[in-house]
């Protein structure tokens, strides 16, 4: 196929795709929407997680969430160096 004038091709001037199987792309992407879609009925069916949410999403509590942010005169604050390093030798 030779296109003359427009170096952009059109729906016009596009080869046919055949149809075949799907390719590994489509594949992997078809496992991963039903991966997601099974995670998320499960999480629809487990009381834990429904109770979390219902905790989360209460103005209250999304309120004292908001205000837990260390203060930069809070002696008690960790940077995460130290946080990983006390981390590392817990795991000893």
């Amino acid at each position: 196929m030779h296109i003359t004038g427009n170096a952009t091709p059109t729906a016009g001037n596009l080869p046919a795709r055949a149809a075949s199987a799907p390719s590994a792309d489509s594949t992997r992407i078809k496992s991963d929407v039903d991966a997601a879609r099974n995670t998320a009925l499960s999480a629809l069916n487990n009381d834990r997680f429904r109770v979390m949410l219902e905790q989360i999403i209460d103005p209250r509590a999304s309120g004292a969430l908001m205000t837990m942010g260390a203060d930069s005169n809070d002696s008690a604050a960790t940077d995460l160096n130290t946080a990983l390093s006390r981390y590392a030798e817990n795991s000893e």
